[in-house]
């Protein structure tokens, strides 16, 4: 049983191995020339203005977070729809399966609605 396991340790031992290699080797073979232009961040050209510790707005990681919630939800779709045709519902065959996601989309849409009723998607 144990046999089947071991391309796979190799592979594992192979990539940890090759990692380690690329970035030892990059650190033994890199030139280092640092300067006080290369120390500072870097904002797309601009100069940077106010410090790296300045606070966010809440509405930023609410929504943040709802796109991932949301899109994490779409995902959930994608094996569904895989299996669409093999789905057998309560005995009903595709229309069990139609069902089940109509049910899953209203859930979704509930809390879609929820959400933007409590202005979680304004940006003010």
């Amino acid at each position: 049983m144990l046999e089947s396991y071991v391309p796979l340790l190799m592979l594992m031992v192979l990539v940890i191995v090759s990692a380690a290699a690329m970035v030892g080797l990059s650190h033994l073979f890199s030139a280092s020339r640092p300067t006080a232009v290369k120390s500072q961040p870097y904002e797309s050209g601009i100069p940077p203005f106010g410090t790296a510790r300045e606070r966010f707005e809440v509405k930023f990681y609410l929504v943040a977070v709802l796109f991932i919630v949301f899109d994490i939800e779409v995902v959930f779709m994608m094996p569904w729809a895989v299996t669409f045709r093999q789905l057998d519902i309560l005995g009903l065959g595709v229309l069990g399966g139609l069902l089940e996601m109509a049910a899953f989309v209203v859930v979704l849409v509930v809390g879609y609605v929820y959400v933007w009723k409590r202005g979680a998607l304004e940006w003010t």
